[in-house]
């Protein structure tokens, strides 16, 4: 039960830090058997991400900012066809049996699938959504602690299996103080939060099983009836997932992402991470091991939860629009993993008392990050966090956020904006609503409002050079045409990106894209210079932006250009890391002064 009289936003509030000091007492330190995970897992798109991942795990658990005695992996896709979290899900499994054979039987693992490029977010795209970074902590946590940290009571309380999650989401919760989540079960249990019928639309809904409870309860455990996949509010009443309130306030069913419920009658329950149990997991295995390879992208949410439950029925493996051969493949396999666990049962945790936050876009970062976001009080954090820095101004009960950077005394950063793993000198300016990541800037500047700024260390034929995405935090990158004749729907920063071509003096030939000529995007266009100092890389790439804002010429034509899926190939994660561990020291050493 909830505790008596006191407000759920505090007991959220105090639940979230008792676990974030419980895990901040394991860092560094030899766990206990059955204190912690057994087995850590992330899983990464292709060999560079996974050497990145690599990379950092290694120096986290140099630094002891992690729990030790613990086994961290990183498990790649295999290379070809995009596989989905449901494939990368499969292919660990793979990787657990040829690593452990039936020693992980007994394990308790969470596998966090951190395999995208972090499109809509792209100062994550280089080392990784579960490595961004987070404005508390000392040192600064990022999602992989924070992960660590909020699942801090589940291992014990757990029978062998494997718990899903991923990178860029937030799951906060209270119970009762002598209560623990329990996955015991067979089968799959998945955690559920309350949320507004429009979020629904945009995540996964249980319809439960009906319940005689009616008395109001932070923690209850229920049978789900059946999953729906992002479905519409007219599915969601037709298939009986819509909730009316019971013997609680409407206050208390305000989620994080989830519009305040405060003036709604109804809500539904929506997903966020799930557990299954060995068995599960070994069933699953045995399937992909019998199909051997892969050539669709299967969702771990959408494809294994819509075939559970005594509910479920096939309908769903059919609900693709503009049939092509791959998603033929798709509803085939589809069908075939209905088959394999139709008949497993879903349990469901009813978190009442429970927040869901996302953290995979620009907006949702900036949000977060710098607005009066409730995050921010839940999880403590700070305007400026392990930096130095000037005090930063408030306008509307939105600040700037500093993280981990040198920032001169006499510069300036509008509220809105987050700076991250940089150093900004005594004459720059910044303004609202930015991004500035791993970039040095010494010189004069005047960022614009909206400006996206992430600087990248790139090793070319062996020598160290560097490149900066420069566009507007708003820009899609994501959207692509086929032809070049399309190019002009493009948009950088608010601008037809044709404009931009002329303004920077490119031609429109089909050498101006990498990769896949029949998708082309901001995020393949070859626009971005490569400088042989990080200074020069970011104040070139400044002036990028400036052009266009100002619609005055600036010539890329003597530099070599790259596209971000370039950089990305091209990066140097060693040299990233060591310049992001050389602020870190200046900052110590400044505080001990």
């Amino acid at each position: 039960m909830a505790r008596a009289n006191v407000p759920p936003a505090l007991s959220l509030r105090e639940a979230t830090q008792r676990k974030l000091r419980r895990f901040s007492e394991l860092r560094g330190k030899p766990v206990a058997a059955g204190e912690f995970w057994d087995i850590v897992a992330i899983t990464a798109a292709d060999e560079k991400q996974e050497l990145a991942y690599k990379q950092q795990l290694s120096e986290k658990l140099k630094k002891k900012e992690l729990p030790l005695g613990v086994q961290y992996h990183v498990f790649v896709d295999p290379a070809g066809a995009k596989i989905g979290n449901g494939g990368s899900t499969f292919c660990a499994l793979q990787n657990l049996e040829k690593l452990y054979g039936d020693e992980w039987n007994y394990f308790t693992i969470l596998l966090i699938h951190s395999g995208g490029y972090s499109q809509r977010l792209p100062n994550a795209s280089a080392l990784g959504k579960i490595f961004t970074a987070l404005p508390f902590g000392n040192p600064i946590y990022q999602m992989l602690e924070l992960k660590l940290a909020m699942y801090i009571d589940f291992p014990s309380h757990m029978n062998p299996g494997i718990l899903v999650t991923c990178a860029d989401d937030i799951e906060l919760y209270s119970v009762g103080e002598s209560e623990f989540i329990r996955f015991d079960k067979p089968g799959f249990t998945a955690l559920a939060h309350p949320s507004s019928l429009t979020v629904g639309t945009t995540h996964g809904v249980f319809v439960l099983e009906p319940s005689n409870c009616l008395e109001y309860s932070d923690l209850e455990y229920r049978c789900c009836h059946r999953f729906l996949h992002k479905p519409s509010i007219e599915r969601m009443c037709q298939f009986n997932a819509v909730c009316r309130p019971r013997n609680f306030s409407q206050q208390d069913l305000s989620g994080g992402d989830t519009a305040s419920l405060k003036f709604e009658s109804e809500y539904v329950y929506t997903d966020s991470l799930f557990y299954m149990d060995h068995k599960s997991a070994k069933k699953l295995l045995a399937f992909y091991e019998k199909i051997g390879t892969l050539n669709c992208e299967i969702d771990a949410y959408g494809d294994f939860l819509q075939a559970l439950g005594p509910g479920a029925t096939v309908e769903y493996t059919r609900n693709t629009s503009n049939v092509t051969k791959e998603e033929s493949e798709l509803v085939d396999m589809r069908q075939r993993i209905f088959h394999l666990l139709k008949g497993t049962s879903l349990n469901v945790v009813v978190l009442n008392n429970s927040k869901f936050y996302h953290i995979g876009t620009t907006e949702e970062y900036l949000c977060h990050f710098t607005s009066g976001s409730s995050l921010k009080s839940e999880l403590g954090l700070q305007s400026i966090a392990f930096s130095i820095s000037p005090a930063v101004p408030e306008c509307f009960g939105n600040t700037s956020c500093i993280i981990q950077s040198i920032l001169d005394s006499r510069c300036s950063v509008s509220p809105g904006s987050v700076v991250e793993y940089s150093r900004l000198g005594p004459d720059v300016s910044v303004g609202e609503n930015c991004i500035i990541s791993g970039s040095s800037i010494i010189t004069t500047a005047v960022l614009p409002a909206y400006s996206f700024v992430c600087s990248l260390s790139l090793k070319m034929n062996g020598h160290l050079k560097y490149s900066t995405m420069a566009f507007g935090v708003q820009d899609n990158l994501k959207r692509n045409v086929k032809t070049l004749s399309d190019i002009k729907s493009l948009q950088f920063f608010g601008v037809c990106f044709l404009s931009c071509l002329d303004i920077w003096n490119l031609k429109i030939t089909e050498e101006l894209f990498s990769g896949n000529k029949t998708c082309l995007s901001l995020w393949n266009a070859r626009i971005f210079p490569v400088c042989t100092s990080l200074n020069d890389s970011v104040t070139t790439s400044i002036k990028m932006l400036s052009a266009v804002q100002s619609k005055s010429a600036f010539s890329l034509n003597n530099y070599k250009l790259l596209s971000i899926e370039e950089m990305l190939a091209y990066k140097d994660v060693e040299d990233m890391i060591t310049y992001r561990e050389q602020i870190f020291l200046e900052i110590t050493l400044n505080r001990k002064l």
